[in-house]
């Protein structure tokens, strides 16, 4: 029995040496791929405004802009770009973002995110 004193000590710590890096992984993947979905809803939202046809491309660089200041930070907006492209032979736009996120904790390195949207130009009648 005293040989066993401790042992439950050591097992936590065992497990927690696993356990906690496991989870914060997860968790930076998770914020990642958060960061990436609301890119790319913001692109898509920026390419169907940059669409409609009392508005123009920059109209929808601005939204795209505007949305991911809102949704994340506007440090992730730096880079939008819009541009005409044929969707299926249609006009359209697409609004490309580019943003540089933290892959390993809010100070370490991070990796390169490039996201599109597009959407189908309207007719004016």
């Amino acid at each position: 029995m005293r040989r066993e004193r401790g042992a439950a000590v050591v097992d936590f710590v065992l497990v927690l040496v696993v356990l906690v890096p496991l989870v914060l992984g997860i968790l930076q993947v998770a914020l990642v791929m958060q960061v990436r979905n609301t890119l790319a809803a913001a692109a898509s939202e920026g390419a169907r405004v940059a669409a409609t046809a009392d508005r123009g491309p920059a109209d929808g660089a601005a939204a795209t802009r505007e949305q991911i200041g809102d949704a994340i930070a506007g440090r992730y907006a730096e880079d939008v770009s819009v541009r005409a492209v044929s969707i299926d032979g249609a006009p359209g736009v697409e609004v490309t973002v580019r943003a540089r996120v933290p892959a390993l904790g809010l100070g370490g390195p991070s990796i390169e995110v490039e996201v599109a949207g597009r959407a189908v130009e309207e007719l004016d009648r």
